[in-house]
C-alpha cells in the first residue's frame, strides 16, 4: 500500500479514539494511529498502535501465500505484506473486529484486522531513541512528543490552566491580552530584546506589568493574562528560557501584599486539585509520584529571617546584593519541608534595592518592599507585590533606579487620574510544571523551548 492515500469521509467520521474502545461492545471498529511496535511472526502478526489517547493491540492471522481459489486471499496477503513492511512511526488507519480479552495485557482488548491503510509512511530509521540526549530529542521534538509521558505533560498543562481560568472567571476577573511590542522597557533596559519597528525601535515585553496595571485606573478591578514573555537572558540553567509563558494577575482595592499572596495560593490550590483529580493515577504510573495539593495558608518568612535560617543551617549566601541565591532557596525550602511539611513558601519583604521601582515600600522603612517571591520545591516560580500607586512616589523611586521619568510618561499618566491601591504577581508556567512533575529541566515541559542557542524547531 502506498503512503498518502486519501481517507474517505465515512472512515474519518467513524474513527474511534483508543481510550474509548473499552466502553464499546465487541464488533466492527475503526482506529487510526502511529505504529509503535510490530511483532511479525510466522503465523500471526501483532501491531501496537498509539493515538493521542492511548495504545491498542492489533492482530492479523498471517497469510504468506496467494491462494487463487480464495477470493479474499489476495486482500489478506496484501495486509500481511503491508504489516511486514511497516516502519515504526508510520500512521495507519485500520478497520477490524473489536474483541474483549482479559488475557491481553494492553487494555484487555484487541482488534482483529480486516483492512489496513498506510496513511503516512515513516522512514525506516527513527532519529531518536529512549536513551537519546535531551538536546537530540529537542531537535526532533515532534517525535519526542509522541511519548506518552510527554503527551501527559501537556494534558496536565491544559488542566492546570483551565483550573486557574475557571477560578478567575468564577471570581469576576477579566481576561486581558496585552501587547508584546513595547516602546520602552517595563522594568529596565536589561535583558530586553530590541527589534526594528518601521523607523524606530521596539522591545519585546518582559512582562505585561505596565498594561495589567493600566487596567486598574481603567476600572477593571481584577484581571488576568496567560501569555508569552521574553527575556534576553544568556543563562544556560535548567530553569531559564528566553521565551516563556507567564501567568499574571492584578487586583484593585488591596490592603497589602498579603491580599496578593492569598489570591496566589488559592489559585495554586485550584490548579493542583484539578490536576490531581484528573491525572493523578496517570502521573503515578508514568512519573512515579503523587501530586500533593498544598494546604493553606502557605508558610510566609521575611527574607531577612530566611537568610538567618539558611545561615544557621551552615550556608552563607555569597551575594553582594540583598537577594537570595538558588542554593539559599533550596536551603529554605528544605527547612520549610522539615518544619511545616510544605512544598511552598512565600519569602516576603524583599529589599527595595533589588526590587523594581513600582513596588510599594513599607511605611517607615523604605529599605524593604511589600513584595514576595514564591518558592516551590526549592525554586522561585513567581514574584508578587503591592504596587506603588502614588505618582509622586513613583517618580522618585524611578529616579533612584536610574530611570528617566520622561520615558515613563505613558505609564505615569495611569496614576494621575485616580487609581486604587492594587497589586499582583507574575508566575512562570513551565517552572510550575517542571517542579510539580519533578522534572530536571524546563525544556521537558515546554512545547518548543527557546534559549540562547535554540531557535529551531
Amino acid at each position: 500500500m502506498r503512503s498518502g492515500t486519501r481517507v474517505s469521509l465515512s472512515l474519518v467520521t467513524t474513527r474511534v479514539l483508543i481510550k474509548n474502545l473499552a466502553d464499546l461492545p465487541e464488533g466492527p471498529v475503526s482506529v487510526s494511529g502511529w505504529v509503535e511496535t510490530v511483532r511479525d511472526q510466522k503465523k500471526v502478526q501483532f501491531i501496537v498502535v498509539r493515538d493521542e489517547s492511548g495504545a491498542a493491540q492489533l492482530v492479523n492471522p498471517a497469510t504468506r501465500e496467494l491462494n487463487p481459489e480464495d477470493e479474499a486471499s489476495a486482500s489478506k496477503l496484501a495486509i500481511t505484506e503491508s504489516i511486514s513492511a511497516l516502519a515504526h512511526g508510520s500512521f495507519i488507519t485500520v478497520t477490524g473486529t473489536l474483541k474483549h480479552d482479559e488475557r491481553v495485557k494492553l487494555g484487555g482488548l484487541e482488534i482483529k484486522l480486516e483492512s489496513l491503510e498506510v496513511v503516512g509512511e515513516a522512514l525506516p530509521e527513527t532519529p531518536i531513541a529512549a536513551d537519546s540526549s535531551l538536546d537530540k530529542r529537542m531537535d526532533w521534538r515532534f517525535l519526542d512528543l509522541r511519548n506518552p509521558k510527554q503527551n501527559l505533560i501537556f494534558r496536565i498543562q491544559t488542566t492546570f490552566e483551565h483550573a486557574l481560568r475557571t477560578y478567575w472567571i468564577d471570581n469576576d476577573f477579566i481576561e486581558i491580552h496585552t501587547p508584546k511590542l513595547m516602546a520602552s522597557a517595563s522594568e529596565s533596559r536589561a535583558e530586553l530584546f530590541e527589534v526594528d519597528y518601521f523607523d524606530t525601535k521596539a522591545y519585546l515585553a518582559q512582562s505585561p506589568q505596565f498594561f495589567k496595571q493600566m487596567a486598574q485606573p481603567a476600572g477593571f478591578g481584577k484581571v488576568f493574562e496567560v501569555g508569552p514573555a521574553f527575556r534576553a537572558d544568556p543563562s544556560f540553567t535548567s530553569r531559564h528560557a528566553t521565551e516563556f509563558t507567564s501567568i499574571d494577575s492584578e487586583v484593585s482595592w488591596i490592603d497589602s501584599h498579603e491580599d496578593v499572596m492569598k489570591l496566589h495560593e488559592d489559585l495554586i490550590v485550584a490548579g493542583f486539585s484539578a490536576v490531581k483529580e484528573k491525572h493523578g493515577e496517570e502521573i503515578k504510573a508514568l512519573f512515579d509520584l503523587d501530586v500533593v495539593v498544598p494546604s493553606t495558608p502557605f508558610p510566609r518568612i521575611p527574607l531577612a529571617e530566611a537568610k538567618q535560617i539558611v545561615a544557621d543551617r551552615g550556608y552563607e549566601v555569597p551575594r553582594a546584593d540583598d537577594d537570595m541565591d538558588p542554593e539559599g532557596e533550596r536551603q529554605i525550602a528544605a527547612y520549610v519541608a522539615e518544619k511545616f511539611g510544605h512544598e511552598f513558601v512565600f519569602l516576603t519583604d524583599y529589599a527595595s534595592s533589588i526590587r523594581p521601582f513600582y513596588h510599594m515600600r513599607h511605611e517607615g522603612d523604605g529599605s524593604i518592599t511589600k513584595s514576595y517571591d514564591l518558592i516551590f520545591n526549592g525554586v522561585e516560580i513567581s514574584t508578587g507585590a503591592q504596587r506603588e500607586h502614588r505618582v509622586d512616589v513613583l517618580i522618585e523611586q524611578a529616579k533612584e533606579k536610574g530611570l528617566d521619568p520622561e520615558e515613563l510618561e505613558f505609564y505615569l499618566d495611569f496614576f494621575r487620574y485616580g487609581v486604587p491601591p492594587h497589586g499582583g504577581f507574575g508566575m512562570g508556567l513551565a517552572r510550575v510544571l517542571m517542579l510539580m512533575l519533578h522534572e530536571t529541566s524546563i525544556r521537558e515541559v515546554t512545547y518548543l523551548f527557546r534559549g540562547p542557542t535554540r531557535l529551531l524547531p
